[in-house]
């Protein structure tokens, strides 16, 4: 399957907030209402494209993955759990589309994701999953990031993972 991967720009930012809302909705449809059900908004995604790197990934024209890095640590990620790193870069916001996930896009995300970080640079990529059926934790794990610990951050249980650059 040929994709192509890209930084998002504001121009993207309708397709991304849609991307995130529809994945949203179809957890919620299969795992029933949670953390995870909340859609998002243009607005939203053009404040993470101004303020991170926001990639998109596009099979044709057809918008079916982003993610979000950041040098910023996110409010639920406490550093204590991870291992020393002086330049570590979080991953936020993964999605991809329902109706091509188990295809393999997802790693090839992860191993693009991984590549824009060491070029960063970067010496670590952490990140928190849903400690629940709905969460990635597994996904992530198959793609080599290792679980360093979970918490609960304001009542949400979490599995905090990373891969060391």
């Amino acid at each position: 399957m040929r994709l192509a991967f890209a930084t998002a720009t504001a121009a993207d930012a309708l397709a991304v907030a849609a991307l995130r809302t529809d994945a949203a909705a179809q957890l919620t449809r299969q795992f029933g209402q949670g953390h995870w059900s909340t859609g998002t908004t243009e607005a939203g995604v053009l404040r993470g494209i101004q303020s991170s790197r926001v990639l998109v990934v596009r099979r044709g024209r057809t918008l079916v993955a982003s993610l979000r890095l950041t040098t910023k640590k996110p409010w639920a990620i406490d550093p204590r759990y991870f291992a020393p790193s002086r330049s570590p870069i979080y991953l936020l916001d993964m999605v991809v589309a329902s109706d091509v996930q188990r295809a393999g896009i997802g790693r090839r995300v992860l191993e693009h994701a991984t590549r824009t970080a060491r070029a960063w640079p970067a010496d670590a990529i952490r990140l928190d999953a849903y400690d629940a059926p709905a969460g990635a934790a597994p996904f992530y794990t198959k793609c080599g990031y290792r679980e360093v610990g979970r918490v609960s951050y304001r009542g949400v249980p979490l599995v905090y993972l990373e891969l060391v650059l």
